[in-house]
């Protein structure tokens, strides 16, 4: 009998692990470039998170290219919108 979460099929363990690292990829880079437009302090973390779970959480190995585009263009919308909040910070002043 299969427990609650479990198919009985032997497919158990973390979701993030079947879901195919090319999809993470694509999702991680539609989540950068909206970041770009909207939201970019907070989909752009995502995206480098998507990026990293699609690159099989490490560096070496093969890695696929639009995991490694996600997790670059995330953190450059991180980065950007990190700026972009301290300068909103200092507008009124002098």
């Amino acid at each position: 009998m299969a427990g609650f979460g479990h198919s009985g099929r032997g497919t158990g363990g973390n979701p993030v692990d079947r879901i195919d690292p090319d999809t993470l990829g694509i999702i991680g880079i539609i989540c950068a470039v909206a970041g770009f437009f909207t939201f970019g302090i907070l989909l752009g973390p995502v995206a480098m998170v998507a990026g990293w779970f699609a690159m099989g959480r490490r560096w070496t190995g093969s890695r696929h290219v639009a995991a490694l585009v996600a997790v670059v263009l995330g953190a450059l919308d991180l980065l950007l919108s990190l700026v972009a909040l301290a300068g909103a910070g200092r507008t009124g002043l002098l």
